[in-house]
């Protein structure tokens, strides 16, 4: 009986020849598909081994099992989605998307060789550093920039340059945990410098400063807490008292402003300092991160005075802090939409959506909802525009929210408030029975979309929908609503 049975199993040679499959091959490659079929039939024989099965699935059903599972697990992890979430820099889903003039950038250098770090003028070696130096030197106003990694790296290499075994003074109120359990002490500490604490969490004064400088001060640093905010009773020291208390003993003010804007957004509600001010106010080394509001790739620009950024550059760190062709890409081209800065709010995607009107969102959420209602609303779903309030995100400006729009959707349950679902192998088996099996079934989608669910019912915010996400989004809800 089970020899019989085992014989009904189809060869994988003969399902991979069934012209259903064509398009599946051509989307997730024959080898890919080959293992998922391999998978699913090497579960099939073992179920009849044990006596679990009785009957063999007919080749469309084995057909369907594995189309699910190459649905479910691409063979790539990393994915693009669709950010419904209305928060801007979402870190978990990549931060900055970068402008349409930046991926250009980033596909001409990835897809051949490049002047790297070659000049073309002389034919000799070259530095990387400069493909970015002179455009920073002109949008920051200062003598000199480089690039590392990210900002944490940014702040690592400033301090092991410029005060290795020498004390960095910094307030209480600034020693910040930057995300991921990464703090702003550990991070210093591993440069060689000591910190050593002035003022208290609330309260700093220039007198706290000047109480503590001694022989080993080594730098004055300065952090911007982007992502809390102590109120009441505060006091906080300026960048000019302190850059007036470094010029007078001889010794960097670092200054770690976080974000990294080239002007003020004050007037869309987001209170970050502005790199100019910075410049201005007298700083000699400002870090900032480059795939937050300054809208590009994940990097960290360290600008400033020529004397303290040569000493980076030649640091051992350095190396192995830098960056590769494609961020420095993606980075130059963000520089340059910086010099119009209309052509920057229009182009730079993070900036785009955080001055977009709540007119406008509110239009593109009416015209989402009817397409959503117009090919997936005549089951159980049911589908609104509602306002919501968005955030940027990425640790910056932590109490200001956004007016937003979002498309609001809700489920009809059939009256039921605990539905068993039984346990199944994959989404498209089980159905949708509650909101968060929806939620489920659209993060699992071809293209996973990453929304929320909230007073009973799931909310899709239209701040943060990319061009082409909207076609997208409808074709995953027709799929599903076609779902028992």
């Amino acid at each position: 009986m089970r020899q019989e049975l085992l014989r009904q199993i189809p060869k994988i040679d003969v399902l991979l020849q069934d012209e259903r499959l064509r398009q599946v091959i051509e989307k997730y490659g024959r080898t890919r598909t080959a293992d998922v079929l391999r998978t699913v039939t090497g579960e099939i024989r073992g179920a009849v081994l044990s006596g679990e099965e009785t009957t063999v699935p007919d080749a469309d059903e084995i057909l369907r099992m594995a189309l699910c599972r190459l649905e479910e697990n691409p063979a790539c992890s990393l994915r693009p989605v669709i950010n419904g979430t209305g928060i801007i820099l979402h870190t978990n889903l990549g931060r900055a998307p970068l402008s349409e003039r930046a991926l250009r950038a980033v596909e001409a250098a990835a897809g051949g060789y490049s002047n790297l770090e070659y000049r073309l003028d002389s034919g000799s070696r070259g530095s990387r550093h400069d493909h970015v130096t002179e455009i920073l030197r002109e949008l920051c106003g200062t003598e000199d920039a480089m690039v590392v990694n990210n900002n944490a790296a940014a702040v690592l290499l400033s301090v092991a340059a410029l005060a290795r075994g020498k004390e960095v003074l910094v307030s209480r109120g600034e020693l910040i945990e930057i995300g991921g359990s990464f703090r702003i002490p550990d991070v210093c500490e591993q440069s060689g410098a000591v910190l050593r604490e002035v003022g208290t969490t609330n309260r700093t004064r220039l007198a706290d400063y000047q109480g503590a400088l001694n022989e080993e001060t080594g730098a004055v640093f300065k952090a911007h807490t982007s992502n809390y905010r102590i109120v009441g009773f505060t006091e906080e020291t300026s960048l000019e008292e302190l850059s007036g208390l470094a010029l007078e003993n001889g010794i960097p003010l670092i200054y770690d402003m976080g974000s990294g804007l080239f002007e003020g957004l004050e007037r869309y509600g987001i209170e970050e300092p502005d790199i100019l001010h910075a410049q201005k106010a007298g700083a000699d080394v400002i870090t900032f991160s480059g795939d937050k509001l300054l809208g590009a790739a994940q990097a960290g620009l360290i600008v400033g005075r020529k004397q303290y950024i040569e000493r980076m550059k030649r640091h051992p760190l350095a190396r192995a802090l830098r960056v590769d062709k494609m961020t420095l890409a993606a980075l130059e081209a963000t520089l340059y939409e910086y010099r119009d800065r209309n052509q920057a709010r229009r182009e730079i995607p993070v900036l785009r959506m955080i001055s977009e009107s709540p007119e406008a969102l509110r239009k593109k959420a009416e015209a989402l909802c009817a397409r959503l209602a117009g090919t997936a609303g005549s089951g159980r779903l049911t589908f609104a525009v509602e306002p919501c309030r968005d955030r940027t995100g990425g640790g910056s400006a932590p109490l200001n929210a956004l007016e937003g729009y979002a498309v609001t959707v809700r489920l009809d349950t059939g009256g039921s408030e605990d539905i068993s679902v039984p346990e199944k192998k994959c989404m498209s088996c089980t159905g949708i029975h509650t909101l968060e099996d929806l939620e489920k079934a659209l993060r699992l989608a071809e293209f996973p979309l990453i929304a929320r669910i909230t007073q009973d019912r799931l909310w899709i915010s239209v701040r943060t929908l990319l061009a082409g996400d909207e076609e997208k989004i409808a074709e995953d809800f027709e799929k599903i609503s076609r779902l028992p």
